[in-house]
């Protein structure tokens, strides 16, 4: 029986992150990276394809949360003859990735199972274990190593490495997986007590700075932990989640690898560490957006890798059977091959919003605008496949569409650190225009009165609550809140807002899927806009109730079976768990920021 969604929580060291489950077994783990392959991989496959539980062996319930501001997991085991705590974590990395856990014996005692199986390439490479000289246990295949240090002697068993251990009250069992390089010295474990207070030090440093926020400081603080330990500290790029192809849908194909970084999340990442104080991560994260888009215009891309990689080719592990047997499991993703319009919007709002902040201007970014503006010119004609990254061949859609208009807009406005002549701006701003009138005539049905997924459909789309968000158009137009009411209509389904019918619309894929969260987040924000206070903290309320009992979304949410689906966890939602709040909790929040005309 797969284990759900939501009861996984995460711990991760700012490179990688593990998955354990409320049974306390690691089900998922990349090594080094949050995009390498996979040690652990029974999340999309069974146990053999890798795992590491720490398990009463007679009936428990369980207790679960994060010691306070940290993302140390604390799961304490309550059976008849006593109590046992958990405690994993990932210490902030030191040369190597460390995986710690601590048995705690808290009341009576408890008797433990220890499951160990150790797999390299997605679960398929078995490796050579063995003990070493110093009585650790290492885990051996071509260039990867796994050591177990622990002060409890595992023995192998049908390719697992398995022990019984009884805990009584009092004691403490520190375990450490370290991964390494095969070719190299084995390294030398942390001392287990010392990395988790090294490790509660650096979580709580790094949210002391949160401002109070009302009654959503709490959530958002967790999703701020949650960002970071997404991001890849040595680049600063932020990952959309660190699982691949859990499903929109049980059973079905919409299943992706989200282990990449998008310039969509872009701006609103930002707006969400500046809105908090946290200028350091939002600079780490422009700088490697810089980096990343260098290079023409026509080649930038929707994705990333976590240091800037290009090639993400999209193939299928076909050993792995899938999440509840949802099927195929995809490593990379074939969309960065796309060609969507709404990026090059991204990136220039991302700028605008981060000297908005206080930022100072990127030296770059007069060199950007001299060669990405020109090619905008003419590509914003261009039909393309959407944010939603279609598989049913490009259309001019309309969000693609505002995202250009974004572009010429936030360049007429960051005019001096562009270093434009007047000329420039004067034609950036009759480009804008031209686009303006474009949509407001193409994409806005009369009959409907709503603007629509493309030019020409009838079909809605949840990304057209962009269009006051951005300053498109104000929020009072009347067009705005028609638009916004028909998407209450037709799109919400449950109390969630779903990102188009896909009986309706075309997307090129089989079956159907979740409420994207993300869109109902953009509800929230619109619903601020125009003046929807209730409504808006009523819909925050419903969203922020779907988080895990440690605080965590996933990509969607299947209200039907009150169940979790898509990656997980999702930085898209906790990115709108943050921003929304932020918008009810303040006079001017990041959607009047973001909607404003003029510069700060």
């Amino acid at each position: 029986m797969a284990v759900r969604i939501e009861d996984y929580a995460m711990i991760g060291d700012c490179e990688t992150a593990a998955l354990v489950s409320k049974s306390g077994s690691i089900d998922w783990l990349c090594l080094p990276r949050f995009d390498s392959s996979a040690c652990f991989a029974a999340l999309l496959g069974s146990q053999d394809n890798g795992h590491w539980s720490i398990t009463p062996r007679t009936p428990y319930s369980v207790r679960r949360s994060y010691v306070q501001d940290t993302l140390v997991l604390e799961t304490e085991f309550v059976t008849d003859t006593g109590t046992v705590a958990l405690l994993d974590f990932m210490p902030p990395r030191d040369g190597s990735s460390n995986i710690v856990r601590i048995v705690e014996g808290r009341l009576g005692k408890v008797e433990l199972e220890i499951d160990l199986v150790m797999r390299f390439d997605y679960g398929r490479s078995v490796p050579w274990v063995s003990h070493d000289q110093e009585g650790r246990l290492t885990a051996v295949a071509g260039p990867y190593r796994l050591t177990l240090q622990s002060p409890v002697h595992l023995k192998g068993e049908d390719f697992h490495s398995k022990a019984t251990v009884t805990v009584c009250e009092g004691e403490r069992f520190p375990f450490t997986l370290i991964h390494s390089a095969s070719h190299e010295q084995p390294p030398t474990a942390q001392d287990a007590e010392a990395a988790l207070q090294q490790t509660v030090f650096f979580w709580r440093d790094f949210v002391s700075r949160v401002p109070d926020i009302n009654s959503y400081t709490e959530i958002v603080k967790r999703s701020l932990i949650t960002l970071k330990a997404m991001t890849y500290l040595p680049t600063g790029g932020i990952v959309a989640a660190v699982t691949t192809s859990l499903p929109e849908k049980i059973g079905g194909t919409r299943n992706w690898d989200y282990r990449y970084c998008w310039l969509r999340d872009a701006t609103m990442t930002l707006m969400a560490f500046m809105n908090l104080g946290y200028l350091e991560e939002a600079a780490a994260w422009r700088e490697w957006l810089m980096r990343t888009i260098a290079g023409t215009p026509e080649q930038m891309q929707i994705m990333y890798g976590v240091g800037g990689e290009r090639h993400l080719p999209e193939w299928e592990v076909d050993w792995l059977t899938g999440y509840e047997g949802s099927l195929p499991v995809r490593v990379g993703n074939a969309a960065a091959g796309q060609f969507q319009l709404d990026v090059y919007g991204e990136v220039a709002d991302a700028l605008a919003q981060a000297r908005r902040q206080g930022l100072a201007a990127h030296p770059r970014s007069p060199a950007i605008s001299r060669v990405l503006l020109p090619f905008l010119e003419q590509a914003w004609r261009r039909p393309d496949e959407g944010i939603w990254e279609v598989r049913s061949g490009a259309a001019h859609f309309t969000h693609s569409k505002v995202m250009a208009w974004v572009a010429f807009d936030r360049a007429a406005r960051l005019a001096k650190d562009f270093g434009a002549d007047p000329e420039a701006v004067v034609r950036w701003r009759s480009v804008a225009d031209e686009i303006h009138a474009e949509v407001c005539r193409n994409a806005y049905n009369e009959r409907l009165g709503s603007f629509v997924q493309s030019y020409g459909s009838e079909a809605l789309d949840a990304s057209l609550l962009q269009i006051p968000l951005v300053g498109f158009l104000p929020p009072d137009d009347p067009r705005v809140v028609s638009t916004v009411e028909a998407i209450e209509r037709g799109l919400v389904r449950d109390g969630l807002v779903l990102r188009y019918e896909t009986a309706v619309s075309d997307d090129g894929l089989p079956g159907d899927e979740g409420a994207f969260l993300v869109c109902s987040f953009w509800l929230c924000d619109a619903f601020v806009l125009i003046g929807r206070y209730a409504d808006a903290k009523r819909l925050y309320g419903r969203l922020a109730s779907l988080c895990n009992d440690v605080g965590l979304l996933s990509e969607e949410y299947d209200p039907v079976n009150n169940r979790m689906l898509g990656n997980f966890p999702q930085a898209f939602s906790h990115i709108g768990l943050i921003n929304t709040a932020l918008n009810l909790a303040r006079v001017e929040g990041p959607a009047e920021e973001r909607s404003e005309k003029d510069d700060a």
